[in-house]
Order: C-alpha cells, then sequence, then structure tokens
C-alpha cells in the first residue's frame, strides 16, 4: 500500500533536514586581521601539498585563479586568505588542530582580512570613515568584500553555520594601532558584535589573539605586545597567542613562512586545552 502524501512528505522533510544540519564534529574558526593574517604574499612550495583534507576553508571572495567560489568549503591549501595572499597563521593553526584531534573531527577556517588596517575597518560603526580616508592601494581589498570586511565575514559565519559549529575567533592585527589605548575596547567591541550577530556566546566561543613580530625579532610595533597583553583583563574569554621565537622578514612587521608556521602552530596549542575543558 502507498504511503499517505503527508507522511510521505514529513519523511522527505526529515531526511532533508538531517542532511543539511550541523555536523558537530565540523569546527570552524573565524580568523581576521591585517597582513599578517592575510599572510605575506609567497608560499614556498612544501607548503602548497601534504594538507589533510580534514582542514577545509570557505572561500570569503571569489577565486577565480584557484577555482573557489564565494561562500563554498574547499581543501585548505595556501592562500586561504584571497588570490594574492600567502601563508598565514590560519595555515598551520588548521593543520596542526586536525593532526591532534580525533579522526571524526573536521577544521574549517573563515579569513577576513585587510593589510594595513587599523581595528576600525572591523568596527562598523567607524568603518565608513577609516574607509573613506585608507591610502589608495587598500582600498580594493576593502572593496573585494563589498566595502565591508565585518559585513562578509559575518555572512560567511553564517553560512559556515549550517554546516558545522564555531568554536573560536582569531584574530592578529594591531601594527596599525600601535600605541593606541582604546584598542583593546574596540577588539572588545568587534569580538562582542560577531558574538551577538551570529548568536554566539562567549564560554563557548574563545578570542585567540597573536603577538605582533617580537623585539628580538627587530619588531617596529613589538611595543604593541605589552598592549595585547591587557586583552584578557578587559576580555575574560581572550587568550594571547606568543609570537617568541617566530621569525620575522627584515621589514620588522611580516614572518617569514617558518615564523608564520611556528605562529599558527601556537594558536593551536592555545585552542587544544580549550577544547579539551569545554569537552569535560
Amino acid at each position: 500500500m502507498p504511503r499517505p502524501p503527508l507522511l510521505l512528505f514529513a519523511v522527505v522533510l526529515l531526511a532533508a533536514t538531517a542532511a543539511s544540519a550541523q555536523d558537530p564534529n565540523f569546527h570552524v574558526y573565524l580568523c581576521l586581521g591585517q597582513s599578517n593574517m592575510e599572510g605575506f604574499p609567497g608560499i614556498p612550495e612544501e607548503d602548497k601539498s601534504g594538507v589533510d583534507p580534514r582542514f577545509q576553508v570557505m572561500a570569503a571572495v571569489e577565486f577565480p585563479e584557484l577555482g573557489r567560489e564565494l561562500g563554498r568549503w574547499y581543501p585548505a591549501r595556501p592562500p586561504l586568505c584571497r588570490a594574492d595572499s600567502g601563508l598565514s597563521p590560519a595555515d598551520y593553526f588548521g593543520r596542526t588542530l586536525v593532526a591532534q584531534l580525533p579522526a571524526k573531527v573536521r577544521v574549517g577556517v573563515v579569513s577576513v582580512a585587510v593589510a594595513g588596517a587599523r581595528i576600525e575597518v572591523f568596527d562598523e560603526a567607524r568603518r565608513a570613515d577609516y574607509v573613506a580616508t585608507a591610502p589608495d592601494w587598500m582600498q580594493p581589498i576593502v572593496a573585494a568584500y563589498d566595502g565591508s570586511p565585518y559585513q562578509r565575514l559575518v555572512a560567511m559565519a553564517q553560512r559556515a553555520q549550517q554546516d558545522g559549529v564555531i568554536k573560536g575567533i582569531l584574530l592578529h592585527q594591531g601594527e596599525s594601532n600601535t600605541g593606541d589605548a582604546s584598542w583593546p575596547m574596540q577588539v572588545k567591541g568587534v569580538y562582542e558584535n560577531l558574538l551577538r550577530d551570529l548568536g554566539l556566546t562567549a564560554t563557548a566561543v574563545p578570542l585567540l589573539v597573536g603577538e605582533l613580530v617580537a623585539a628580538d625579532q627587530g619588531g617596529k610595533c613589538a611595543s604593541m605586545n605589552a598592549l595585547i597583553a591587557t586583552l584578557p583583563e578587559v576580555i575574560p574569554t581572550a587568550h594571547v597567542v606568543s609570537s617568541a621565537g617566530c621569525l620575522a622578514r627584515s621589514d620588522g612587521l611580516h614572518f617569514t613562512p617558518e615564523g608564520y608556521r611556528r605562529l599558527g602552530r601556537n594558536y593551536a596549542r592555545a585552542m587544544l586545552p580549550l577544547l579539551a575543558s569545554a569537552a569535560d
């Protein structure tokens, strides 16, 4: 006897819902910042292969050069941010996590970053005024995110939430705000806005913030690390990621590929105990 139409509809709807439900074992991380989160252009051949398929990246811009479409997941081979970016902390953050987590767990990153930008580029209350006075070379980067890096990050995060669960937010920014005493509160504002707009809680989604190039590496903005160290006082769920020993380029601003690898692993080492604690 054929099934009643209403029952058949219910079965189909249930199957469709199950197929599109969040996978609790797909851990998603939002990555934002300026040039060091983009990754300095130039990717060593050794970093272009050997990426575990459990590590994925969602394209936050159109990537025609790499055959990536906005809002879709792909194997996380660098570059992760935009076609003209390079190796970044997000690369070895994800690679380290999948190597340490159970085989059933996948890791996805969503990366939105703007080279040279102050934190104001992610503050919707200040973004328009800031972008209006930004240098010409920065304008195309902002335009790649339809004029609002913050809104693009939120839109991609919402898309990612259909597939997985957001577990953390990674920030590497501050060079352009060096010495700005208002920076910690601005970071708090961006973090809290993301939590609100994505329906997240701070206890479930910590903020990991990386130090800038250290003084012993000739860091031109190394003094900012003292301000970064104060973030946990302002944001209880913020965790500072050390850049000690992360090799830097001669410009004193960006890390070498080896430095990015180490920094990415440091981000992962900061995150792993938090995941373990949440599981207890």
